[in-house]
């Protein structure tokens, strides 16, 4: 039971720290020419001075609308890692995690909606940017965040406290 919860416990860092670095960090969409493009700043490299140039994303609607639920995703991923650890310590045995399970499901759900609306609107999101470019490694990062989490909260689900 202790090593079914050390891996529990294990999924549940990696997905935050997934979580952290997909929301925070700077490559959500890069450009040719060592530019990127995160949820908060525009970054592109200035070869005369060698520095990078940061300014404000758009105030595009849909973008505004992936930050909040990223940020959302952290949030309800940091609730149900501390309501697990309450649970664990506070529930009499045999209990179930439910209530972690569901803020990891609603965790999962808020991954995928905020990197499916990035997908689909990223032609209006980027459409002050110069054509060309990928998706950077932050979106991937929250690509795999979704389905770890989803799979996380059935496991919560299913998870039943014994001594």
């Amino acid at each position: 039971m202790s090593l079914l919860l050390l891996v529990v416990s294990a999924l549940h860092i990696l997905i935050l720290i997934l979580l952290f670095v997909a929301t925070l960090d700077k490559s959500w969409w890069t450009l040719p020419g060592k530019e990127s493009l995160n949820l908060w700043y525009d970054c592109t490299w200035n070869s005369d001075n060698k520095t990078w140039a940061c300014s404000n994303v758009s105030e595009n609607g849909w973008l505004k609308a992936v930050q909040v639920l990223m940020v959302l995703s952290l949030i309800l991923c940091c609730l149900s890692f501390i309501l697990f650890m309450f649970q664990l310590y506070t529930m009499r045995r045999g209990g179930l995690f439910y209530a972690t399970g569901f803020c990891q499901l609603c965790t999962s759900v808020a991954v995928f909606t905020g990197a499916l609306i990035y997908a689909i609107h990223a032609e209006e999101i980027l459409a002050d940017r110069p054509s060309g470019g990928s998706f950077g490694y932050c979106f991937a990062l929250a690509w795999v965040a979704f389905p770890l989490a989803l799979a996380s909260g059935i496991i919560y689900i299913h998870l039943r406290k014994r001594e």
